[in-house]
């Protein structure tokens, strides 16, 4: 399952010792020297004879070693277990393990520990950056001082949480059938979670990370184990962003806004929201009452206090003996109604759970007894009584009748909204909450335009900027368009694809809020001279490669196989670190089971970016959107449309092939980053984007080949055949004939099928 050895991470040239998985070898689960890097390309591995692991330079420098075992060695072995654990061992007992030591990712079999008493802290710590392994800002932990939970943080500073842990598993997190409950195997200490480990024993393959963009993410590989499947990431919305809406409120996230006081709590400032305060102070000269909520992620718990042995009734009675109490639950999942947490001062980090989440029991609120009780008044007078009465029935009956309409009619649209919601499984804005976030969708807020209508760059709130697309009424693209868009992008989740963040359906007004990218779109940088510039080769790369994976990802990885059908630049976005996501699924189409191919006779898409087989015959497939991407690939290159090239080319495509030919590659690429490019890159960039871009589709590789040979130096590729719409003058041969093999100037080449780095 595992390889040991050097490696150089992204675009960095220095060397590391590191572990990953031989089938995906860019996933790398653990390093060695992550502080202290071999500065060039020679470095070596020793086990000493008394099992300490030396790894030096190639001058001689020591530039990390295993901590020594206080048990001498005498003949020390080193293995790499089927776990990826890399262990010293002497006479079957283990000297040093890798596992001790996490880096940024969580394997099976692996303990995270918090156990001050002996000293001991397992941690996951994110690399600094995708290039560089060293110690990054985020941390992902056990937080524990007396009801634990896990915790995302910078420094000091607490970034999400999950919820705490039920007895069972932590609340909050997704449910997902078959996944759930993994983390079961833990070790309590006077009820302190000491450490956790997720069992190896179940029959896939699974790791967690600590990116360093600061996601948690879990993934499990997929069947065919070529590729990972993106199962949750934290925080996986606005309302998991640690304290968003302040002290004594709730979030939810499926609303707009977003925040909302808890009952018995008002907004402490009208003009800018930040949290709730009390409408009326506790009186503890009398008993008060409780408000019960369910299914909400239990506030934080700062100031607390835990009784395992307490009964919910007897929880209740202690917390109202407190004046400084304000909450109460039974904080695990047991059948002996035994428990009690109570919490003093203000309510942090509330989240309404909504979808399948993990729950946990529910949670008290204390109020006073007037906010849930009316207050009586008594009237004298037994007359005047009577008419009062009287006049109070009759007009209450007319308010019943009144208002029992407008209720029923309020009623029926919640349920319609709440209905049209479930189906599109994403958050409803008012078209009222748009109009204000755009500022009236005023001109100075127009972004961008597309087959679907225009694009506004929106505000909800100081820190939550939104790109609002807006269909117009003469827009190619109708409902049946918005409507596919909506419930694919709500069933994708992936690094490299534009997050959606819901949606606004009001009579004829129809939009899609997604994300807010800083950087617009690739087209923006690549066809402008003084724009280009700001690209330098090693960006490039990392764009080209985030396509790709995110391409891979909608092909063979998530849970539906999506098939785009409109890649090309302007659907590419970079956000505010230039890192390409993929945008606009209006036109894209889900395959299911064993389905390669279909056929439509509305041909929709870009002209320069649609495989021929798809513009002269309607078929689209996997190899349809790969003829998309490898046209991408060139332009990213070239810096240059493909379509509207100058003389002598017809379009990029045949110079490109015609300059591979030759071997005269390089000259296709963009001037602008001249002083950056690294030339095997740049070469692979080349035959692999034409490559992808053969008239015949069969001949196109898939993604996990695509992926692979862009990121492996050394890999022998195929040779290319003649692109699609080749129109060169020596050639007049038809379009099925554009793609036979020609004689290839370029001897000494190897081709092979299975691509396989060495």
């Amino acid at each position: 399952m595992f390889e040991v050895g050097f490696f150089s991470p992204g675009t960095s040239n220095n060397r590391f010792l590191g572990v990953w998985y031989k089938a995906t070898p860019d996933i790398v689960v653990w390093v060695a020297n992550r502080q202290n890097p071999i500065i060039g390309l020679n470095g070596v591995l020793t086990l000493s004879k008394n099992g300490t692991l030396i790894l030096s330079s190639a001058q001689g420098t020591t530039v990390w070693s295993s901590i020594s075992s206080s048990r001498a060695a005498s003949r020390p072995v080193l293995h790499l277990l089927d776990t990826g654990n890399l262990v010293v061992i002497e006479n079957s007992m283990s000297i040093w393990q890798s596992f001790d030591y996490p880096a940024n990712t969580r394997l099976p079999g692996m303990k995270m520990v918090d156990d001050p008493d002996s000293g001991f802290d397992k941690h996951l710590t994110s690399w600094k950056s995708p290039d560089d392994p060293s110690t990054g800002d985020f941390v992902y932990r056990i937080e524990n001082h007396g009801l634990p939970q896990m915790i995302i943080a910078m420094g000091s500073q607490k970034i999400c949480r999950t919820g705490p842990w039920n007895g069972m598993f932590f609340t909050g997190l997704p449910f997902i059938r078959g996944q759930n409950n993994l983390e079961t195997e833990t070790v309590f200490n006077n009820s302190r979670l000491v450490s956790l480990t997720d069992p190896p024993n179940v029959p896939f393959i699974r790791r967690s990370t600590m990116d360093s963009s600061g996601l948690f993410q879990r993934y499990i590989m997929n069947e065919q184990r070529d590729g990972w499947i993106l199962l949750y990431s934290l925080p996986q919305d606005t309302c998991d962003k640690y304290g968003f809406c302040g002290p004594n409120s709730i979030c939810k996230s499926y609303k707009t806004p977003m925040c909302e006081c808890l009952r018995g709590f008002s907004p402490k400032s009208m003009k800018q929201w930040s949290g709730c305060t009390r409408v009326l102070p506790l009186d503890c000269t009398t008993e008060g009452e409780f408000l019960k909520i369910e299914e909400v992620k239990f506030p934080d718990p700062l100031s607390f206090q835990v009784n395992v042995s307490m009964t919910a009734d007897d929880c209740r009675d202690e917390c109202l003996k407190n004046c400084s109490c304000t909450a109460y639950a039974d904080p695990y999942l047991s059948n002996e109604s035994t428990g009690c947490l109570m919490w003093f001062g203000d309510l942090i980090d509330v989240k309404e759970f909504i979808g399948d989440v993990s729950t946990g029991p529910s949670i008290y609120i204390r109020l006073p007894a007037h906010v849930l009780e009316p207050d009586q008044k008594k009237r004298k007078g037994p007359t005047k009584m009577v008419y009062i009465a009287s006049a109070a029935s009759f007009g209450m009956l007319v308010l019943c009748l009144t208002f029992g309409g407008v209720i029923l009619r309020m009623r029926r649209e919640r349920q319609a909204c709440k209905k049209k919601r479930e189906e599109l499984e994403l958050p409803l804005f008012s078209l009222a909450t748009m109009a204000a976030a755009t500022n009236n969708f005023s001109n100075e807020n127009l972004i961008g335009r597309g087959g679907f209508g225009p694009v506004y760059k929106g505000v909800l709130s100081e820190e939550q900027v939104i790109a609002v697309k807006r269909m117009s009424r003469n827009s190619g693209q109708g409902a049946k368009e918005f409507k596919n868009e909506v419930i694919l992008m709500a069933k994708l989740q992936h690094r490299n694809l534009v997050r959606i963040l819901g949606c606004c359906i009001e009579g004829e007004e129809k939009m899609l809020i997604y994300e807010y990218m800083h950087n617009k779109s690739l087209d923006y940088f690549i066809y402008d001279q003084s724009k280009s510039a700001l690209l330098n080769w090693p960006k490039r790369f990392d764009i080209i490669m985030g396509i790709a994976r995110g391409l891979l990802y909608l092909h063979h990885d998530s849970r539906l196989k999506i098939i785009h059908r409109d890649l090309k630049t302007s659907n590419i976005l970079l956000d505010e670190n230039l890192n390409a996501k993929i945008s606009d699924f209006g036109l894209a189409r889900m395959f299911e089971g064993d389905q390669t191919s279909a056929s439509t006779k509305r041909v929709v898409g870009t002209y320069g970016y649609m495989a021929p087989e798809y513009v002269f015959d309607g078929k689209f497939s996997v190899q349809s959107d790969i003829f998309s991407l490898g046209v991408i690939i060139l332009e990213i290159v070239g810096g240059k449309k493909n379509r509207g090239i100058k003389h002598p080319y017809q379009n990029l495509l045949e110079q490109a092939w015609l300059l591979w030919k030759e071997h005269r590659e390089l000259e296709l690429m963009d001037p602008s980053y001249n002083n950056s490019y690294i030339e095997w890159q740049v070469k692979r960039c080349v035959q692999v984007g034409l490559l992808c871009v053969q008239n015949e589709a069969d001949e196109r590789p898939l993604m996990p080949s695509v992926v692979l040979m862009l990121s492996t130096d050394g890999a022998v590729l195929a040779q290319p055949k003649k692109p699609g719409f080749f129109l060169h003058s020596s050639s007049n041969s038809s379009h099925k004939d554009a793609s036979s093999g020609a004689s290839d100037s370029r001897s000494g080449s190897i081709s092979i099928t299975e691509i396989e780095a060495r």
